[in-house]
C-alpha cells in the first residue's frame, strides 16, 4: 500500500468514526430532550445497598406504625435483591456480601413477619454465622439492634447530647464532623441518652443469630477497632461516659442531661428540610424521626407528619412492581447542571432553546441563598452555593456549585439573561467558593478546613467517613469553573489550587477519585480543569497522566475500573467498562489534545457509540462514591495498609457508601463524544 492510499484509508476512517459518533450525539440529546421533567429539570434514581429499604422497615415497626404500607413493599425489596449466598451487597457486582447490611434486611424482614425458617432467612443466617456472626457488625448496626431491643444499650458507642454546646473552635465541635455525620449525630445522640427500645414480639425475636445464646455473645467492639493510643482513649472516655449515664441523675447530671436534650432537639427541628428529610440523605432522616418520637412527638405533628410523607415523595420514592426503593438521596440539582453542560458541548443549544431555557431557570431558582451550617464559622460570608437535592438549604456543596457555574458561564452575556440576575447569581457563586478554598489550596465537599482527624477515633465513627477534607475532583471542578468564567491563572485562589493537584498526584500519574469511582473519574476531573486555566498541556505530569489512562484502556476500547479499587490496589484502574467511566477518560484525553492519544479517543469513542441503544446507555456498575471507608475522607496508601487490622473491610467494602447515579450512563457519554466531535472538526 502507498503512503497516499494510507493516507486516504486513514482520512476514510475518520470520517466514518466522525459521521457515527454526529448521529450519536444528536440520537443522545434528543433522548435527554425528552427525558427532562415539565418544570425543566432532570433527575435519575439514585441506587445504593438495601440498609435504605431496612432501616425504614425498622424505623416504621419502632415509631409503632407496624401496619404502614410501606413495610411489606419495602420487605419485598430486600427479597428481590438478595444475593445467591444468602447475604446483601454494598454495590453491584461486590465480590463478597456485607454482614452489616445483611444484619439488617434479616431484622428487617423478621420485623414484617417473616419466619426465621423462610428459606430467604435461613440462608442469611448460615451466610451471618459464616462471616463471625454478630460480633463483626458496626456501630451503626448495633445501634439498630439496641432500638430493637436485641443489644445491649451499655454496649453501644455512648453519644452524649452535651456535646450540642461545644463551641465551634473547640476540636470536638458537632461543626468539625462532616456534614452527613453531624446530622446523623444529633438525633443519635438523643438516642443514645434515652436508651429506649421497642422490642419484637416474641415470636419475631432475632433468636436464630445467638446460636450460643444471648448471655455467650461478646457484646465488646474488636480491638482492632478501638486500638492505638488514641483508640484506648476514646475507649476509655466511652466507658466514663456509660458511668455519667448510668449515675448522673444520682449525682445532679439530670437537668443538665434535660437541657442539652431540648437543645438538640431544637437543632434538629430547625434543621428539616422543606420536602421533610434532614440533609438531604437517609440516615439524619431516619435517626430524626425516631429521636422525636422517642421525644414525645406524636405522628400526626407537623415535623414529624412532614418527615413521614416525605416517603410518598417520588423525590425519595421509586416503586417497581410490588417492591419500593427509598434512595439515599436524590440528584436533581446534579444531573440538571451536568445536563446543561452536555447541551453546550453538543452546540446544541439554540436548536433546543426552550429546553435548555427552562433548565437554566431552574437552576437560578434552586440558588441558595440563606445561611447554612457553613455558615458557623464564616459569618460574614454572603451565601450563593447550590445544593445536591431538591431541598437542602443547610448545606449547599461546592461540587454542585462549582458545576452549576460551568453550566451557566455559556449564558452570562445572553442580554436575556442578565435581565434575569445571571450576572448576580454567579458573582455570588463564585464568592461563595472563595470564601470556602480550605487552607491547602483545595476544597472540600460542604465545609472549610474539616479535617480533624482526631474525630475519626471516636467509636461512634466505625462507618464511612467522619470527615470532609478537600480532594482533587471538588477542587478540579471549582478551578475549571473559574477557568470558564475567565478568571486568570494567576488569581491566588488559582495558584494554591493547582499547587494542591500537583501534590495529589499518584506517582504512576493518575489522581485519586473521591466522589466518583475512582483513579478515572479523578484523572477525568483533573485534565479539562488544567486546560480551562490555560496549564500547558504539553507538561511531563500531563503526559505522564494521559498516559496512564492509555495503559488502562481496555481492548474494547472502553474504561472500567471497581468500586473495589478503594481497598485492592489490583482493581486500581480495572473493572467493567463502563459508559461513564469511559467518557471521563476520554474527557480527559480530549482536554490534553496529544497526538498520541488519538487512536485511543478513537476507539473510546466507538466503544460508546456502539453500545448506545434508543439514545442511552445501560450501566448496571456502580460508578458514584459517598463514602470510601477510610474514616480520614481522603486517599490513603493502600499499599502501605495493613488492610485487617486497620479498616476491617475488603474489596467488599464493608465501611464504604456506593451509589449508582443513573444519569451518569447518559449526559457524560454525550459530552464526551461532542468534545471529540468539535475537537475533530476543528481540526
Amino acid at each position: 500500500m502507498t503512503a497516499q492510499s494510507a493516507e486516504i484509508k486513514t482520512d476514510t476512517k475518520a470520517n466514518s468514526t466522525q459521521g457515527a459518533i454526529a448521529t450519536s450525539v444528536r440520537a443522545a440529546a434528543d433522548w435527554l430532550v425528552h427525558s427532562q421533567k415539565p418544570d425543566g429539570h432532570w433527575v435519575g434514581p439514585d441506587e445504593s445497598n438495601v440498609c435504605m429499604e431496612a432501616e425504614w422497615c425498622l424505623a416504621l415497626w419502632f415509631m409503632g406504625l407496624d401496619e404502614h404500607p410501606l413495610r411489606k413493599r419495602l420487605a419485598q425489596t430486600l427479597l428481590e435483591t438478595q444475593r445467591d449466598d444468602g447475604s446483601w451487597q454494598v454495590y453491584y457486582g461486590a465480590p463478597n456480601g456485607d454482614i452489616n447490611v445483611t444484619v439488617e434486611a434479616y431484622a428487617a424482614l423478621r420485623s414484617v413477619g417473616y419466619s426465621d425458617e423462610e428459606p430467604a432467612l435461613v440462608r442469611a443466617q448460615k451466610w451471618i454465622e459464616s462471616k463471625g456472626g454478630l460480633r463483626n457488625i458496626r456501630v451503626f448496626t448495633r445501634y439498630w439492634l439496641a432500638l430493637l431491643g436485641e443489644w445491649p444499650w451499655d454496649k453501644t458507642p455512648n453519644v452524649p447530647p452535651e456535646v450540642v454546646w461545644f463551641p465551634h473552635r473547640f476540636p470536638f465541635s458537632i461543626y468539625n464532623f462532616a456534614q452527613w455525620a453531624r446530622a446523623t449525630l444529633m438525633p443519635i445522640a438523643i438516642l443514645s441518652a434515652r436508651r429506649y427500645s421497642r422490642p419484637l414480639p416474641a415470636e419475631r425475636r432475632l433468636d436464630a443469630l445467638f446460636p450460643e445464646g444471648r448471655e455467650r455473645l461478646d457484646y465488646e467492639l474488636p480491638s482492632k477497632a478501638t486500638g492505638g493510643l488514641w483508640g484506648r482513649f476514646f475507649g476509655a472516655m466511652d466507658r466514663g461516659l456509660h458511668l455519667v449515664q448510668k449515675y448522673g441523675k444520682a449525682l445532679g447530671f439530670g437537668l443538665i442531661r434535660e437541657a442539652a436534650i431540648k437543645h438538640v432537639l431544637e437543632w434538629i427541628i430547625r434543621h428539616q428540610d422543606a420536602d421533610g428529610a434532614w440533609g438531604g440523605i437517609q440516615p439524619p432522616w431516619v435517626y430524626g424521626l425516631m429521636a422525636l418520637h422517642v421525644e414525645g412527638y406524636a405522628v400526626t405533628h407537623p415535623v414529624m407528619a412532614k418527615g413521614l410523607d416525605g416517603l410518598n415523595d417520588p423525590g425519595w420514592r421509586v416503586d417497581r412492581g410490588k417492591a419500593t426503593f427509598i434512595q439515599a438521596t436524590n440528584s436533581p440539582v446534579w444531573d440538571t447542571v451536568l445536563s446543561l453542560m452536555a447541551f453546550a458541548d453538543a452546540e446544541l443549544v439554540d436548536e433546543h432553546s426552550d429546553t435548555v431555557n427552562k433548565a437554566v431557570q431552574w437552576v437560578l431558582d434552586h440558588q441558595v441563598r440563606v445561611p447554612g451550617d457553613w455558615s458557623i464559622k464564616l459569618p460574614h460570608v454572603k451565601p450563593g452555593g447550590w445544593a445536591f437535592e431538591y431541598a437542602n438549604n443547610y448545606y449547599p456543596d461546592i461540587d454542585d456549585t462549582a458545576v452549576a457555574l460551568i453550566a451557566l458561564a455559556p449564558f452570562k452575556s445572553d442580554a436575556n439573561w442578565q435581565d434575569k440576575g445571571i450576572e448576580e447569581a454567579i458573582d455570588l457563586g463564585v464568592n461563595w467558593l472563595m470564601a470556602m478554598q480550605s487552607a491547602n489550596g483545595g476544597w472540600g465537599a460542604f465545609d472549610k478546613d474539616n479535617n480533624r482527624t482526631i474525630l475519626t477515633k471516636f467509636p461512634f465513627c466505625d462507618f464511612g467517613e467522619a470527615l470532609d477534607p478537600p480532594s482533587v475532583d471538588v477542587t478540579a471542578h471549582v478551578i475549571e469553573a473559574f477557568g470558564r468564567l475567565g478568571i486568570s491563572r494567576n488569581h491566588p485562589a488559582i495558584t494554591r489550587a493547582l499547587k494542591f493537584i500537583r501534590n495529589e498526584q499518584e506517582s504512576d500519574g493518575s489522581w485519586f477519585g473521591r466522589w466518583g469511582v475512582n483513579y478515572v473519574y479523578g484523572t477525568g476531573a483533573v485534565l479539562p480543569a488544567l486546560a480551562s486555566v490555560g496549564e500547558d498541556m504539553s507538561q511531563p505530569y500531563i503526559r505522564q497522566a494521559c498516559q496512564w489512562l492509555r495503559e488502562h484502556q481496555q481492548d474494547n476500547g472502553g474504561w472500567g475500573e471497581s468500586c473495589a479499587s478503594y481497598m485492592d490496589p489490583d482493581s486500581i484502574g480495572r473493572g467493567t467498562a463502563t459508559a461513564s467511566q469511559t467518557a471521563w477518560a476520554l474527557i480527559a484525553l480530549i482536554a490534553a489534545d496529544h497526538p498520541e492519544d488519538r487512536e485511543a479517543i478513537r476507539r473510546g469513542c466507538l466503544f460508546l457509540v456502539e453500545r448506545q441503544n434508543h439514545g442511552t446507555w445501560k450501566e448496571k456498575e456502580y460508578t458514584g462514591t459517598g463514602f470510601p471507608g477510610y474514616g480520614v475522607g481522603q486517599t490513603i496508601k493502600l499499599t502501605e495498609l495493613d488492610l485487617d487490622k486497620k479498616l476491617m473491610q475488603g474489596p467488599e467494602l464493608s465501611r464504604a457508601f456506593m451509589l449508582r447515579y443513573d444519569l451518569y450512563r447518559h449526559y457524560f457519554p454525550l459530552m464526551a463524544l461532542s468534545r471529540t466531535l468539535k475537537v475533530w472538526n476543528q481540526g
